[in-house]
């Protein structure tokens, strides 16, 4: 009985994208990712700062789309979709690091809040999953 109430609370708790803890880590990502390339050279606008900008916001944006799917099927292939967004992120701040935009700390920041990101991300597929 106690596992139903607490599925039941679950359930309620969530009603909306908003409420994943995935998306709000997601949103928090993507706006460290702005803060971060702020300061990038101007020559970059086009190139490195927007990569990692669209990659970041690609993030939380397919978990959102992916919630309003009315499959879990659909939803595990948006949630693949922002791994993939994620690991396009990884790779445009190692490149940022090397080639001197980001420091090493900077890099480690927001390499830390990815991994955060990609372990959520991979719980909530292997939990929909489950329901298939």
């Amino acid at each position: 009985m106690g596992e139903v109430r607490e599925n039941q609370t679950l359930e309620k708790a969530i009603e909306s994208y908003r409420d994943l803890r995935v998306w709000r880590a997601g949103i928090e990502l993507t706006v460290a990712c702005y803060a971060e390339t702020k300061n990038f050279p101007q020559t970059e606008t086009y190139g490195l700062t927007s990569q990692i900008r669209r990659a970041s916001t690609s993030i939380p944006a397919n978990i959102a789309e992916g919630y309003g799917r009315d499959q879990a099927g659909s939803y595990v292939e948006f949630l693949r979709v922002a791994q993939g967004s994620l690991k396009e992120l990884e790779t445009h701040v190692i490149v940022a690091k090397e080639v001197g935009y980001l420091s090493s700390h900077q890099e480690a920041r927001l390499l830390q809040k990815s991994d955060e990101v990609g372990r959520m991300l991979r719980a909530l597929i292997r939990g929909l999953q489950r329901t298939m």
